[in-house]
């Protein structure tokens, strides 16, 4: 691991003394799809949560955290966050609204606070991996930890690939 790595992600936390190890996989500076990621760290695609950050139609935003291996399903999304419809942010937006660009967004640390919310898979799973908020790196943590801290929410969001 890079010598005093600390992301912001890291800090929030050690802040919260909530405990999670640091892995870092190859990536020569660019953002690699989710599946690769978990391939590169030889886990299991259903334990490595991707962030996705998407807008609904009364124009907040939302997170959402889903296994590499899934896809979002706008319906679902929609439906758990109460909305008529979401739609992706696109992700020349993604720096201006929460303060991550692509293949760094982790939902601990965003530079602003959105209603969070995880595929409800999480909860098949002692630990998970989600970005450390530097490409190339991943936290491994309890899901139950990361949830309370940033008060997300586990619903059934996603669908296959």
């Amino acid at each position: 691991m890079a010598k005093n790595l600390k992301t912001n992600a890291m800090r929030i936390l050690d802040k919260a003394k909530i405990s999670y190890e640091v892995f870092e996989y190859p990536h020569k500076d660019e953002a690699l799809e989710g599946n690769e990621v978990a391939k590169l760290m030889g886990q299991n695609p259903s334990q490595v949560f991707k962030t996705l950050l998407a807008r609904g139609k009364s124009g907040e935003y939302y997170v959402f955290d889903i296994p590499v291996n899934r896809a979002l399903d706008l319906k679902k999304a929609a439906k758990a966050s109460g909305e008529k419809n979401i739609e992706m942010t696109h992700v020349k937006d993604l720096v201006k609204i929460c303060g991550y660009s692509r293949g760094n967004v982790s939902p601990v640390g965003m530079k602003n606070t959105f209603k969070t919310f995880f595929d409800s898979s999480v909860s098949d799973f002692e630990s998970i991996y989600i970005s450390a908020g530097k490409i190339g790196f991943q936290l491994k943590l309890n899901p139950n930890d990361v949830i309370n801290l940033i008060k997300a929410e586990a619903k059934d969001i996603t669908k296959e690939l």
